[in-house]
């Protein structure tokens, strides 16, 4: 078969920074042809990681404060509280070991690098808020039925202040690059936290002005609540990227039907879309085209539609003639034994072809 050119252009997101693309090319035997597009973080990874300490040291210093007044004032919101904040700190940690790790080049047995470090940072992100909602939540039904008494007012001061560390620590988290899935589990553990501040500063108000004490458990409650719902969502995007599902918001099958309706595209089939990492999609594909129709031609015109509507930018697209030995048969693949075989021995997903068809 002809040699082809073979493209490798790498995108963290959809826009291409000056001076960090890059492009290079080599040909080879066969019909496989692979395009990506290149390399751009929103923000500076020394950047990121300048805001990200920054909000650590926020947070160790204030977290070390609201520990010895939580056991001052037995306030289980304020213990809460700390104890949140210390799953912020380790999480804010673990980002800045992932990123380390994940700018690591690619190298050896790890063709991506160690990308999905940040993926695996995540993840644990998650599984902390979900493992202290857990024990929270136990420790919250457990005042509302015997409430201790809590002194209201240090609740209060110590919420307030909580407030405006959070305040601070979410904006220098604001300015990272939150679309990294790494960095975005550590801000929502931040978030978090910004959150639960305000719900135990009502609750010490409550208590001050009207000595309802188990106004203390009720905010704990809502902060279980918040974790949940945050861990949850945190393990549920990590899951998808290490089980290889497509990027939320896209769907292959409709991927693959926009793709067959190219001119001299006869068949996709084959077809795989996952994520290496957060917001960088990857997409390969077995595609047949009309016999004597320009496979390069398909190829960037398939590579060009694929970046310019689904921001799909890394592409390996194996282009192929329709076998001309019959209408509509498949490339046949000659065997060891020089008998012909099909085109895949473990064909993966629907066929798509012009026209109706099933899924």
């Amino acid at each position: 078969m002809a040699g082809h050119e073979h493209h490798d252009d790498h995108a963290h997101d959809r826009q291409r920074a000056p001076g960090r693309s890059h492009n290079h090319s080599h040909g080879h035997g066969g019909h496989g042809h692979g395009g990506h597009g290149g390399h751009s973080h929103g923000v500076a990874a020394d950047a990121d990681r300048r805001w990200l300490v920054s909000a650590l040291a926020l947070i160790v210093v204030f977290m070390a404060a609201e520990v010895v007044v939580g056991f001052a004032a037995r306030s289980l919101a304020l213990i809460s509280d700390a104890a949140h904040m210390l799953t912020d700190a380790a999480s804010i940690v673990l980002a800045l070991v992932a990123m380390r790790l994940a700018a690591r080049p690619a190298r050896g047995g790890y063709t991506y690098g160690l990308k999905r470090a940040e993926i695996l940072s995540a993840q644990a992100n998650g599984v902390t808020l979900l493992v202290l909602s857990a024990w929270l939540g136990y420790e919250a039904v457990t005042r509302l039925i015997e409430p201790p008494e809590v002194t209201g007012s240090l609740v209060l001061a110590t919420a307030l202040v909580g407030i405006v560390v959070n305040l601070a620590a979410a904006w220098c988290m604001s300015k990272a690059n939150r679309s990294s899935l790494n960095v975005e589990g550590a801000f929502q553990h931040v978030l978090t936290d910004l959150y639960a501040f305000i719900a135990t500063a009502v609750a010490g108000a409550v208590m001050l002005t009207t000595g309802f004490v188990r106004a203390d458990a009720i905010a704990s409650l809502i902060v279980v609540a918040l974790m949940l719902k945050a861990g949850i969502g945190l393990v549920r995007d990590s899951g998808r990227i290490f089980l290889e599902a497509a990027p939320a918001g896209i769907d292959p099958d409709a991927v693959a039907d926009r793709l067959v309706t190219q001119p001299l595209v006869e068949e996709i089939h084959d077809l795989h879309i996952w994520e290496i990492t957060s917001n960088q999609p990857a997409l390969s594909a077995h595609i047949l085209v009309t016999p004597g129709g320009d496979c390069h031609a398909v190829r960037r015109a398939l590579q060009r539609r694929l970046a310019e509507e689904y921001g799909i930018t890394h592409s390996t697209l194996q282009v192929d003639h329709v076998g001309e030995d019959g209408a509509g048969a498949l490339l046949q693949i000659a065997g060891p034994d020089d008998t012909p075989a099909e085109h895949c021995a473990d064909a993966h997903g629907p066929v798509h072809r012009a026209g109706p068809h099933e899924h």
